[in-house]
């Protein structure tokens, strides 16, 4: 007995030593491989990793020690085995989560989220944003799985509870018919696309960009800097605004009210004035035209076009601003007015 418990000492500290020396080793490794540039991993990569890797070789260590038969009890030898399968199983699909997001950031590297034209860059992010939230959620749904199905008790318990529960299957998946439905939803925006990140939308009557797409929600920025979540569901149930669908480019107006004899021509000289002379304006949309004639005043609407919503936003507020201005410097006769006409009674003979 003395011998056995000698034998079981040494090895437990021969497998800690064991263990120090593997994790060292392999840590070493990984961050030598993080430093080479042409390598597909990370500079931090090994400490991110350390932990995940630290259970893996515990775990391994573990069974090698239920292998060697060096426990005295066998309850030990039950604990230890389940212990160790749960943690081989959660640091692999650790692992595999790790190693995802490590290609989803190389991949992403090749496009520039920040450029005037990244339509496509934004399609790229939001396909690989909202995939890997669908990865991450069905490695640990079956990691999760794997692990309870290790023990036999729990394993005889869903098989009774499969085979004796129908109707309780039944009423449980149609209690989860909103969120199933919530998550292809989700799936669904990631195939087809009606959103993507940086969109700029109109959502319940709210103007603001999509600043976060998830499974279940999607998080609305609004030009006041308030959050709008909303369910992923709405994007595919319901009408939207989507100023950006095909290209980041949008078309302006701007509508000035006037009287009657105010001249036009002066008008679009000093808006192609005004145009030529400001960043806001990408070169392409410049139109001034009569689109309505009450009997009070006539409307004027002026088209513009700028690269990006933000900007035409903008160039509106900026033409709005200097166009009044210039009519009430040169033409302050002709600002909308009222008119009145007031006719004496011929007198009674």
């Amino acid at each position: 007995m003395l011998e056995l418990e000698k034998s079981g000492l040494l090895y437990l500290v021969s497998a800690l030593v064991i263990l120090v020396v593997s994790f060292g080793l392999a840590f070493y490794i990984i961050r030598k491989l993080g430093k080479n540039p042409t390598n597909i991993l990370p500079v931090n990569f090994a400490y991110k990793i350390r932990l995940p890797l630290l259970i893996f070789l515990a775990s391994i260590i573990a069974r090698i020690a239920i292998i060697s038969k060096i426990f005295r009890f066998e309850a030990t030898y039950e604990i230890v085995s389940h212990l160790s399968t749960v943690g081989i199983i959660l640091s692999v699909a650790w692992f595999l989560i790790l190693l995802f997001r490590v290609v989803k950031k190389r991949m992403l590297k090749m496009y520039d989220m920040a450029s005037d034209d990244n339509l496509k860059a934004r399609k790229v992010y939001t396909q690989y944003m909202i995939l890997e939230n669908i990865v991450i959620f069905i490695i640990v749904i079956l990691a999760v799985g794997i692990a309870l199905m290790s023990f036999e008790s729990i394993r005889s318990v869903g098989i009774s509870v499969l085979t004796s529960a129908g109707i309780a299957g039944i009423i449980i998946g149609l209690a989860a018919q909103k969120a199933i439905a919530t998550l292809l939803a989700g799936i669904q925006i990631a195939i087809t696309q009606p959103i993507r990140l940086d969109d700029v939308v109109i959502v319940e009557g709210e103007w603001g960009w999509i600043e976060e797409i998830n499974l279940t929600y999607v998080v609305v920025r609004v030009w006041d800097k308030r959050r709008l979540v909303v369910p992923t569901t709405y994007f595919i149930e319901k009408t939207f605004q989507n100023w950006t669908r095909s290209s980041a480019d949008i078309l302006g107006t701007v509508f000035i009210y006037a009287d009657y004899g105010l001249p036009l021509e002066p008008l679009r000289e000093e808006l192609t004035r005004l145009l030529n002379n400001t960043s806001l304006w990408d070169g392409n949309v410049n139109v001034l035209q009569v689109t309505n004639a009450s009997e009070k005043t006539v409307e004027l609407r002026i088209l513009v076009s700028a690269r990006n919503s933000p900007t035409a936003w903008d160039l509106r507020v900026h033409l709005r601003e200097k166009l009044l201005d210039f009519i009430q410097k040169n033409y302050p006769g002709h600002l909308p007015k009222a008119r009145v006409s007031i006719e004496k009674d011929q007198e009674l003979n």
